[in-house]
């Protein structure tokens, strides 16, 4: 066989992949861990159930891929952010917006599912904490960035670690209900306390 009719074929199954996996991401943020199957996946996907076994044998097999997509789009997601925000002056509560934005999106809502199902299953947990601690990397990365403030400040990191937790808690309010006007007026008095640590550290 020609390389030439190999390499559509590769083409097709990448792209199969892709939307499986694109799916699932979806399914864990839309109708939880529980619910989230290969034949789910499958249907959503618009793929045959034989299909999607061919490229994940098992439901594990699906998560573990899903688990490391996911990270990988919601470190692009940061890292997008990043270059948007760092072309000039940023004001603190723009910040905190973008920072707060990375968790009330669906890529959060999905990382919600695999923590919980973290929280009770060992195997899954051992596989998510390495890729979290990239993700809170990359978040730390971005905020201090944004802020432009030193990272070896230790009052200063700490306070990017605080930030991040509001907005993480934030994100976790927003989940059952729209919190949109509580979190403005969050954001609105966090900012103002920001900027004032800010100023004083770095006088």
């Amino acid at each position: 066989m020609s390389r030439i009719a190999i390499e559509p074929r590769q083409e097709r199954s990448r792209a199969t992949r892709e939307r499986l996996l694109e799916s699932a991401v979806t399914l864990l943020a839309e109708a939880g861990w529980t619910n989230t199957t290969v034949a789910t996946v499958a249907t959503h996907a618009g793929v045959s159930r034989g299909a999607a076994q061919h490229h994940f044998p098992t439901r594990d097999d699906l998560f573990t891929a899903a688990i490391e997509h996911m990270t990988v789009a919601r470190v692009q997601e940061i890292q997008t952010t990043l270059t948007a925000r760092s072309s000039g002056p940023v004001r603190v509560r723009e910040v905190l917006d973008s920072l707060v934005d990375m968790y009330t999106g669906p890529l959060f809502k999905a990382a919600l599912q695999v923590w919980n199902a973290a929280a009770v299953d060992p195997a899954v947990r051992e596989h998510i904490i390495p890729l979290e601690q990239i993700i809170a990397r990359e978040a730390f990365r971005l905020a201090a960035t944004l802020l432009d403030i030193d990272r070896e400040t230790p009052q200063l990191r700490a306070i990017v670690a605080a930030t991040l937790d509001l907005g993480r808690g934030l994100g976790l309010a927003n989940i059952l209900t729209d919190d949109a006007n509580r979190r403005s007026w969050v954001l609105d008095a966090w900012s103002e306390e920001l900027q004032a640590i800010i100023a004083r550290e770095t006088a």
